[in-house]
């Protein structure tokens, strides 16, 4: 396969004015907690394997993902890998907490606990110390303040101070914060200390309103991770009962995205390639993680991000916004 192959191949970019390199596509481990539908043991760790093989050294996860089970799944699978030899970033903004009738929603796990939103320096404090057991590290590269869409001065107020001095202290390396948004994420750039943003979903081939804001945040030196490339399945298939921002794919989408696969496949090119190839050649993107639940998935992306569009296709899929 062309493209990025084989271990230590990917090129690595640092992350804003930070000396934290990340490999410019990473793991997203949602899948690894059993989004949409269960992965065993087994799986999750070939999952990984297959990613370190394939050069990926950065590993994207939250307490979220699965209720605490991508991070547990993530820290056994990296436990034998030298610790200076990989990025892992992970959440906060999101306490685990006992609840028997909470509904996992999206993640195939049992009940049992549930997501408390806290944006304090105490709840930060908090989900930092329990992220840290269940990955099973005594130190996290990367912290993101998850999702504080309902809670932007908790977070400007409570959760960007503790990670800071967190940072300060060594036990974090990068702040930053990860969201499905753009337009709060650059008042948390103008407000706070960050050294890094995860945008999800808002810079892809189908949804291009993020592209304004990754330039500001290369203008001031803070690195841009993208999340949602694929906008959650439906630019890896282009069909109908895929999902888009992890909903069903509304019929309007998935003409648009239909419309997209026709105009690769003139230039012989998959539509996910494309839509990999897309976000990775923007110059104020750093790094792009990407979600797998299978080795040959995240082998897949791996080459295909690492490829380079055919100018003319390039060109005619910037036109079709």
């Amino acid at each position: 396969m062309a493209g990025w192959v084989g271990v230590a191949v990917i090129p690595t970019a640092r992350l804003g004015a930070t000396t934290v390199a990340v490999t410019r596509i990473g793991l997203g481990c949602a899948p690894l907690g059993n989004l949409f539908s269960a992965l065993s043991d087994d799986d999750a760790a070939a999952t990984v394997a297959a990613a370190w093989d394939a050069g990926v050294r950065y590993f994207d996860t939250a307490p979220l993902y699965g209720l605490g089970l991508s991070e547990r799944r993530l820290g056994r699978a990296l436990a034998t890998r030298p610790r200076d030899s990989y990025v892992v970033s992970t959440k906060v903004g999101r306490l685990l907490r006992p609840d028997p009738d909470f509904d996992p929603g999206i993640f195939r796990v049992p009940p049992g606990l549930a997501p408390r939103s806290d944006y304090s320096r105490d709840g930060v404090m908090r989900s930092v110390e329990e992220s840290l057991e269940r990955l099973g590290l005594d130190r996290i590269d990367v912290v993101l303040v998850h999702d504080p869409d309902d809670h932007e001065q908790e977070a400007l107020d409570g959760a960007f101070p503790a990670l800071v001095a967190l940072r300060e202290q060594g036990v974090v390396r990068a702040v930053g914060a990860g969201m499905n948004q753009h337009e709060m994420l650059g008042r948390f750039v103008e407000r706070a200390d960050l050294d890094c943003v995860l945008l999800a979903g808002r810079y892809s081939l189908l949804d291009r309103s993020g592209e304004t804001f990754i330039e500001a945040c290369a203008a001031a030196k803070v690195g841009v991770i993208l999340g949602g490339v694929l906008n959650s399945g439906i630019l890896a298939s282009a069909s109908v009962g895929a999902t888009f921002d992890y909903e069903p794919a509304p019929a309007a989408v998935v003409a648009r995205a239909t419309a997209l696969r026709r105009e690769c496949d003139r230039f012989g090119v998959a539509l996910p390639a494309a839509a990999l190839q897309f976000v990775v050649a923007h110059p104020g993107v750093t790094a792009i993680v990407v979600g797998a639940r299978t080795p040959e998935e995240i082998r897949n992306d791996v080459g295909w991000a690492g490829d380079t569009l055919p100018p003319d296709l390039a060109r005619a899929l910037r036109e079709q916004q």
